[in-house]
């Protein structure tokens, strides 16, 4: 069988490593790269295949020299477990450098994914990687300007876990590092309905403020949350993907100004665009409740499978190799 090496790097790199995933279930042999010490992508890539961890270099609010030191110890990691592939899959991150440039050392096929997040320049990881790549893949027509080279599939977003409900709930989450400025901002709404994933912020803060309010760090069974919310609030990362895509939900991005190194405001304007759903750099509590009264009731676009293509092109080109 087809043995395909996906880096499910974290955050919505993990999301395109699930989705590829569970469209090449049963028909290849999986094989994910993932963070050390990520509880959350193992949780989402495990039921999949085998996982093998490797260190991710920097984080995304960490400076270079965490990469300069990171970086060769990921490259010594992956070259002791980098091996046996018929082709690998970067999904993005820097976290898949090291192992995707020993898959193309050792002549296994590199996969590249641009992040369905960015249009007016392109990831370091896509922009490094498209050199060595057999593929560059693109999930928007835009991004045929940044990455001349790649071509485009369609946006990649998993596939429902749960069925979609409107449970009243407005649900408010930013990822494994959190968002104190969004969360601060949204406590001081007279807002009763609410579900706070608060990542690597603390919880009890809001849990003693809003004792109605659902606050959790951390669920690996997220998906749940999204499915019966009303409204989702995020920062520009995965969550969006998944609220407007998998499961349809009116959706807000509000970007996190703290993020640097990430895709910026302008590419969050244009996904919001792109994906019928508003989006939301005030963070004054004024803005936000108009934010929520304007986008309870916008459904999002709908694309073609992206990930479904990638599947079939990936099981027909290399797997008679």
């Amino acid at each position: 069988m087809l043995r395909v090496g996906i880096a499910a790097s974290g955050g919505g790199h993990t999301g395109y490593a699930v989705s590829l995933a569970q469209r090449l279930a049963g028909k290849a042999e999986l094989v994910f790269f993932i963070p050390k010490g990520d509880r959350w992508t193992a949780s989402k890539v495990g039921k999949y295949g085998e996982t093998i961890e490797i260190i991710k270099p920097r984080g995304p609010n960490e400076g270079l020299s965490k990469l300069v030191t990171g970086l060769p110890k990921a490259m010594l990691e992956s070259l002791k477990k980098v091996r046996d592939l018929d082709v690998f899959v970067s999904t993005g991150s820097n976290h898949s450098v090291a192992p995707a440039l020993i898959a193309w050392i050792r002549g296994i096929p590199v996969i590249n994914i641009e992040s369905s997040v960015r249009f007016t320049r392109p990831s370091s990881s896509a922009k490094h990687l498209a050199r060595i790549a057999d593929l560059t893949v693109l999930q928007w027509e835009e991004q045929r300007k940044i990455l001349p080279s790649g071509r485009v599939f369609g946006p990649l977003y998993e596939l429902p876990e749960y069925s979609v409900d409107d449970k009243g709930y407005i649900l408010i989450t930013a990822g494994t590092y959190g968002y104190k400025r969004l969360f601060d901002a949204i406590l001081d709404l007279d807002l009763d309905n609410v579900v706070l994933q608060t990542g690597r912020v603390d919880p009890n803060i809001y849990r003693k403020a809003r004792p109605s309010w659902v606050v959790f760090d951390y669920d690996p069974d997220f998906s749940k949350w999204i499915a019966g919310a009303s409204l989702v609030i995020t920062h520009l990362g995965k969550t969006v993907i998944d609220s407007a895509l998998t499961y349809g939900k009116p959706t807000i991005i509000i970007p996190n100004p703290e993020w640097r190194l990430t895709a910026g405001a302008e590419d969050a304007k244009i996904l919001a665009e792109k994906l019928g759903i508003c989006y939301q750099e005030d963070l004054s509590s004024h803005a936000i409740r108009n934010a929520i009264d304007e986008c309870r009731r916008k459904v999002p676009k709908k694309y073609k499978d992206g990930s479904q293509e990638l599947a079939e092109y990936i099981l027909s080109n290399y797997g008679k190799r």
